[in-house]
């Protein structure tokens, strides 16, 4: 279902303003003098782009303008992902001042010049609301830039826009539909118009995917990042929960809250993972950060399988053909040298979803509460209450497909001192740390897990809501804070399913070597071919 906003109306104004500077559906020509050959950024990484501009192949600002002209040819019009929510107005002003340092001889690194989009909770200084996907976040202009844009800014990357989100990261209803917010609409998968983006990064994996910009930040509580990379084809790292500083980033649990990247390559999840962890005095979870925060090159050339010892979690609920892909991989990894030790879920893991909700609900109406508060006087909305009044009163706009049930049952929380909170979140993080993911690794001498990731895209369903074609074992490291990255395994009628690397504690550099071997073993897979319907990418 599309939704017709005035904030809407103003993006696409904007981008029209912009894309004056461009001519419709031209590629981007080339900054070397004498060379006619056109630039295309059709799934190009970051390390391509960075070669290209190191070369004088291409400027920052052509970059930027290319991707604006695929938005506008393909989020807007054409396919119709909408997965880009607003364009930063000040993105070619930042890629023509980047150009000119880059002349004057001053590279600030790998990202400089990189046109970046960034997920629409998590704050910017730029002349753009970040409204989680709601309307009651209408005028969140804080002027402020998270820590984590901070430092991207640092490196040179240019913040290109917003991307489209599950409204609330889908934690307001127990039916709501992925992808779907009332500022920007049904985000679309670009492998088949008709199926989801998953959720709730929605924007952030289907923009990249569609090459919309070069990477993007997402955020996930459970899910949120290795599922949207997953299902459109891409690489996610959910890192260690402290790795990357959260503030100024809206929040639902700050157990489990984490931003990070989805790229293109596990190499450029390496590097923006580098850029954007580190500590923040801010966010107490991050003291440990800086002598965690991985390094890059040393993921590039990581030592490969040979000896390492990997435990695959069995998928018997998975689809018959995500088994085979799965089982496929197995023997691909075996025979490059990895030794693989099958494992079985964790006792009691049948009991994590009871718990991880009661955590998530106490600490999302304390520590949603805490960023209302520090919002700028234009929102109205002060506290989780003051939305749910919100969403009752423009029930129409906000509400068409789902209601707010969970937000409902936050708000009758009674806090963090609460024991029925602190038993769920003593219980919670035992059985998926303690006596699940860190037994596991110990009894097998294990260096990672893993498994696939989720089954492929299910239906966008508005009616009956999200229906998950199977999930792997993501909701362990989610709630135990563990570092979880997803890379292309294949393809699944069409679709793509995710393998995950699944490591202990502060195991981010582990996860990304390991990840990275397994993707020179696994190969590409095909590009989204915009199928209008799952039955046409069959054909």
């Amino acid at each position: 279902m599309k939704t017709k906003n005035v904030w809407r109306r103003r993006a696409d104004s904007l981008l029209m303003a912009l894309m004056c500077a461009v001519l419709v559906g031209a590629l981007v020509r080339p900054a070397r003098a004498g060379s006619d050959t056109p630039f295309d950024v059709t799934g190009r990484n970051i390390a391509e782009l960075a070669a290209a501009q190191q070369r004088g192949r291409v400027t920052s600002l052509q970059l930027v303008d290319a991707y604006l002209a695929r938005i506008a040819r393909i989020d807007r019009a054409g396919p119709s992902l909408h997965s880009v929510l607003a364009i930063n107005p000040q993105a070619r002003a930042q890629a023509r001042a980047l150009d000119r340092e880059r002349a004057a001889g001053h590279v600030r690194g790998p990202l400089h010049g990189i046109p970046l989009l960034i997920k629409d909770n998590i704050e910017t200084a730029d002349p753009l609301p970040t409204t989680a996907g709601s309307l009651a976040l209408a005028d969140n202009r804080g002027g402020r830039d998270a820590p984590l844009v901070a430092r991207l800014r640092a490196a040179g990357a240019v913040i290109l826009g917003k991307t489209n989100l599950s409204e609330w990261a889908n934690i307001r209803s127990t039916s709501s539909v992925s992808g779907w917010s009332a500022t920007g609409g049904q985000t679309r998968n670009p492998y088949a118009l008709d199926r989801s983006a998953c959720g709730s990064s929605s924007g952030s994996a289907a923009a990249v995917a569609a090459s919309l910009a070069a990477a993007a930040i997402g955020t996930e509580t459970d899910g949120s990042i290795t599922c949207p990379a997953s299902m459109n084809g891409l690489v996610g790292i959910k890192p260690t929960v402290g790795l990357v500083s959260r503030t100024f980033v809206v929040p639902i649990s700050h157990s489990q809250d984490t931003p990070g990247p989805i790229t293109h390559t596990v190499a450029d999840a390496a590097l923006l993972l580098q850029v954007i962890s580190g500590s923040d005095p801010l966010d107490p979870a991050t003291r440990g950060a800086e002598s965690h925060r991985p390094d890059a090159a040393a993921v590039s050339a990581g030592p490969g399988l040979a000896g390492m010892r990997v435990g695959v979690m069995a998928a018997p609920n998975a689809l018959p053909g995500v088994q085979a892909l799965l089982a496929n991989a197995v023997r691909r990894l075996t025979a490059a040298g990895a030794i693989v030790v099958d494992v079985t879920a964790p006792p009691d893991a049948d009991k994590l979803g009871d718990f991880e909700l009661t955590v998530m609900l106490t600490e999302l109406k304390s520590d949603l509460n805490a960023y209302l508060a520090s919002t700028p006087p234009a929102v109205t909305t002060r506290t989780l209450a003051d939305v749910i009044a919100f969403n009752r009163a423009h029930s129409a706009r906000e509400m068409p497909l789902f209601g707010q049930e969970l937000f409902t049952r936050a708000e009758a929380t009674t806090g963090l001192q609460d024991a029925a909170y602190v038993q769920a979140l003593e219980s919670s993080r035992r059985i998926a740390g303690r006596d699940g993911l860190d037994s596991i690794f110990a009894a097998h001498q294990l260096q990672a897990l893993i498994a696939y990731t989720e089954g492929p895209a299910m239906p966008i369903d508005p009616v009956n809501g999200d229906a998950i074609n199977g999930s792997g074992p993501g909701n362990l490291p989610a709630i135990a804070g563990y570092p979880h990255l997803t890379l292309p395994m294949g393809l699944v009628k069409g679709l793509p399913v995710g393998l995950s690397v699944i490591g202990p504690v502060w195991s981010d550099a582990t996860v990304l070597s390991i990840g990275a071997a397994c993707e020179r073993v696994l190969g590409p897979i095909a590009p989204p071919r915009y199928a209008r319907t799952t039955e046409q990418l069959l054909d």
